[in-house]
């Protein structure tokens, strides 16, 4: 297995157990805090989807679509929103991450052992200095999220997932 392969497929099964993580949550538990000014599901969601396509379009740009309006949606300032009417449904979230990701595995692939050596976006040095270190970041930040809904599982008397 190559480099890229190995990595390929550990972004699949994250956004396998994302999905997981969250099958069983209803568009209203989506938008239940753990506790006051945590954020919800559905707002975390969201964010996961636009930063990995923004992640990956600073290094390769148009190389992972973002969702229309969801830069706009999923800000610092709307995650204090509790609307239902305001966030996509769970279904709309996890189908726009899946197109992300699925769009994410198809750059990894295509990586070369120079392009993850290429240089990282200027605003990422300090956390990811390369392309290499921008792709390992996007399930890395997916697991830490994930760590946030396993405390709404246990808030919604689910139980507790890897």
């Amino acid at each position: 297995m190559t480099q890229t392969e190995l990595m390929a497929d550990v972004l699949n099964r994250n956004l396998e157990m994302v999905k997981m993580t969250v099958a069983d949550f209803s568009d209203a538990e989506m938008l239940v805090r753990p506790v006051p000014s945590a954020n919800h599901a559905a707002w975390q969601l969201g964010h996961l989807i636009n930063s990995e396509a923004h992640m990956v379009n600073a290094i390769k740009p148009g190389s992972v679509p973002a969702p229309a309006g969801y830069s706009d949606k999923f800000t610092k300032e709307t995650a204090k929103i509790d609307d239902p009417k305001f966030f996509p449904k769970k279904a709309e979230l996890l189908d726009a991450l899946a197109k992300v990701r699925t769009a994410s595995i198809a750059w990894v692939k295509t990586l070369t052992s120079a392009d993850m050596d290429r240089p990282g976006p200027e605003r990422m040095k300090d956390f990811a200095p390369t392309a290499g270190h921008v792709a390992a970041m996007l399930p890395v930040h997916a697991t830490m999220h994930m760590g946030q809904f396993q405390v709404i599982r246990r808030k919604l008397g689910r139980p507790v997932m890897f």
